[in-house]
């Protein structure tokens, strides 16, 4: 994987192949930044990435700008990677090692940003968790917006709160706001 933009713009990262992930590819990886670039100042988000593997997304907010990231994953792995990776660029992402839902019912901060990359073969009662957690206990800035990655072949425009969705090849990110913003 590659960093696309920013300060670190092409620098690569070699994730260790024993990871759980399937990370975001580059393409996707462009347009989705290329659609949040069109809507936010990047230096003044705070994000928090959910399933974060390797941290490709977090990585990538960092090298733009974005100095308020905190990430969250299950995988001891992921968790460390992240951490040195963090430490060897000096990008301060904070990380913990949490399952997502139990760290979505305790999370107490609102943020600009909620980027969610779970694994495609979930559920969607599964996939439905996320955006309800979000909501319900008001993580999201009046602006902010919930991207949830996801296979081309799920889809989630019936959950609450869905605005709307895009698709890259294999990938697909839907997007949920509060149903009081305008588009």
């Amino acid at each position: 994987m590659r960093i696309i933009s920013g300060e670190f713009k092409g620098r690569r990262i070699k994730a260790p192949k024993k990871l759980p992930v399937r990370p975001t590819t580059d393409m996707a990886k462009e347009a989705l930044f290329n659609i949040i670039n069109n809507n936010y100042y990047f230096d003044d988000l705070k994000v928090l990435d959910l399933f974060s593997g390797t941290g490709n997304i977090s990585y990538e907010f960092a090298s733009r700008g974005t100095n308020d990231i905190t990430c969250v994953d299950q995988d001891f792995g992921c968790v460390k990677f992240i951490n040195q990776t963090s430490e060897d660029f000096e990008m301060n992402l904070k990380v913990f090692k949490n399952d997502v839902y139990k760290f979505l019912e305790q999370y107490a901060q609102e943020s600009d940003l909620i980027f969610a990359d779970p694994p495609y073969d979930f559920s969607l009662d599964n996939f439905a968790k996320i955006p309800e957690l979000v909501f319900a206990n008001n993580l999201l800035t009046t602006h902010g917006v919930l991207i949830v990655e996801h296979s081309k072949y799920t889809k989630l425009n019936q959950l609450p709160y869905y605005s709307y969705g895009k698709s890259y090849g294999g990938n697909s990110f839907s997007f949920f706001k509060n149903n009081n913003q305008k588009e």
